[in-house]
C-alpha cells in the first residue's frame, strides 16, 4: 500500500510560487528593463519636460514715440525674463502679422507722444496683442504687462502727489505667504504625480501579462496540477510585483529628491502604507483583466483602456476642480488620484495619518474590492 506524502505548509508552497516568479522575471531582461529602468528614466524625462513655469515668451515690440522715455520702459517690462524681446516692428499690421505667423507670442505698442503725455500729467495707452492659442502662456504675458504698467502707474501718481506736496490716501499692501512651495516651481508639485502615473503603468500592465504570458508557454496548467492552494498561488505570484513596486517607488523618490529638489517631509511609514494599498489596487486591476484576456495582446490592450481614463483623471495634470461635477463625481473611483494625493501631501507637505485618512481610506477600499473581485476571477480561472 503506497502512502500518501503530506502536503507541503503554506508556507512552502507560497515560496516555492515566488522563487518560481522571480526566476520567471529575471530571465526576461526586457521585462526587468521595463520593471526597474524605464520608471527611473521617463520620471527624469518626464520630470523635465513636464513643466508649467512659463518664461521667456517670445516678444515684439513697436516703439512709435521713440524717446528715451519709451525706450526704458521697454527695458524695463522685459528685464525679468518673463517676456523674451524678438525684435522690433515697424508698424501695428507687421506686428499682428508677426502674432498670426507664430513668430511672437506678445506684441507691446508704445503710443506717439508717449513721453511727452506722462510729462504733462495726461493718460497714455500702451496696447499690448497676445497669442491666446496657449491659455497659460497668454495669462502670465498678460499678468506680466499688467503688473509692470500697474507699478508704473502707482509710481507715476505718487511722483506727481510729491511734487505738488500732497499725499497720496493710504492703501493696503499685498504681502503673500508661499507655504511648502515658496518658489511655485512645478517640478515639486509634478513629480510626485508622475511617479504615481508610472508606478500604476509599470504594476498593472505587467502583472496583467503575468498570466497571459503563462498561459500561452502552457505552465499555468503545469502548475495546475501541483497541490499548491489557489490563495497562495495568488499571493506568491503576486508578492514580487509588491517588491518590485517598492523599489520602483524609492528609486522614484530618491531621483525626485536629488535632481528635482522635491523635499521629503512626511513620515515614511504612512508613505509606506499608502503605497502598498495603492499596489493592492493596481495589482488586482492587472490580475483581474489577466484573466479575462486569452493572450498577451488581449491583456495589454485591456490594460491600456484602463490606464488611459485612469490618468486623464487622476487631477496630475489637470486639476479635479476644473472638470464638470459628474466627472468629479467619477474621479472618486480612480485610485490614482487618492495615491497621487498622497504622494503629494506626504512629501511636500509633511502629512501624517490624520491629514491623509480619506485618500487613504478611499485606497483600502477600493483595493480591496478590487483585489477581492480579482481574486475570486482567479480561483475560478483555475477551476
Amino acid at each position: 500500500m503506497t502512502a500518501h506524502r503530506p502536503r507541503p505548509s503554506a508556507r512552502v508552497q507560497f515560496l516555492a510560487v515566488f522563487r518560481k516568479e522571480v526566476r520567471q522575471t529575471a530571465r526576461d531582461k526586457r521585462m526587468m528593463a521595463v520593471l526597474v529602468v524605464a520608471p527611473l528614466l521617463q520620471t527624469v524625462v518626464f520630470g523635465f519636460a513636464a513643466n508649467f513655469d512659463v518664461d521667456r515668451v517670445r516678444t515684439v515690440v513697436l516703439d512709435r514715440d521713440r524717446t528715451d522715455v519709451s525706450r526704458e520702459h521697454a527695458r524695463r517690462l522685459l528685464a525679468d525674463g518673463t517676456l523674451l524681446r524678438a525684435g522690433d516692428t515697424a508698424s501695428a499690421v507687421e506686428a499682428e502679422q508677426r502674432v498670426h505667423r507664430g513668430e511672437a507670442a506678445a506684441a507691446v505698442m508704445f503710443p506717439e507722444r508717449l513721453a511727452a503725455d506722462l510729462a504733462a500729467g495726461r493718460p497714455a495707452e500702451v496696447q499690448v496683442l497676445i497669442d491666446g492659442a496657449d491659455p497659460n502662456r497668454s495669462t502670465v504675458a498678460a499678468d506680466a504687462v499688467a503688473r509692470y504698467f500697474a507699478g508704473e502707474g502707482e509710481r507715476l501718481a505718487r511722483d506727481a502727489s510729491a511734487a505738488r506736496g500732497a499725499t497720496l490716501p493710504g492703501q493696503l499692501a499685498l504681502v503673500p505667504r508661499l507655504f511648502y512651495n515658496p518658489g511655485l516651481d512645478s517640478p515639486p508639485y509634478m513629480v510626485p504625480g508622475i511617479a504615481a502615473l508610472l508606478l500604476v503603468v509599470v504594476t498593472t500592465i505587467v502583472s496583467a501579462m503575468g498570466l497571459a504570458r503563462e498561459r500561452e508557454m502552457g505552465t499555468l496548467e503545469q502548475v495546475l496540477v501541483t497541490p499548491i492552494r489557489p490563495a497562495v498561488l495568488l499571493a506568491g505570484k503576486i508578492a514580487p510585483y509588491v517588491i518590485i513596486g517598492f523599489v520602483n517607488l524609492a528609486m522614484l523618490v530618491g531621483a525626485a529628491s536629488l535632481i528635482f529638489g522635491v523635499p521629503i517631509r512626511g513620515p515614511l511609514p504612512v508613505l509606506a502604507l499608502g503605497t502598498l494599498l495603492y499596489l493592492l489596487t493596481t495589482l488586482g486591476v492587472g490580475l483581474f483583466i489577466s484573466t479575462i484576456s486569452k493572450n498577451q495582446q488581449q491583456s495589454f490592450l485591456g490594460g491600456f483602456l484602463f490606464l488611459v481614463p485612469a490618468l486623464l483623471l487622476s487631477g496630475v495634470m489637470t486639476p479635479v476642480a476644473a472638470m464638470p461635477g459628474w466627472l468629479r463625481a467619477i474621479t472618486f473611483v480612480n485610485p490614482v488620484r487618492h495615491f497621487a494625493t498622497v504622494m503629494r501631501g506626504s512629501l511636500l507637505r509633511g502629512a501624517g495619518l490624520v491629514d491623509l485618512a480619506v485618500p487613504l481610506t478611499a485606497l483600502a477600499v477600493i483595493g480591496s474590492a478590487i483585489f477581492v473581485l480579482s481574486a475570486l476571477r482567479f480561483r475560478k480561472t483555475l477551476a
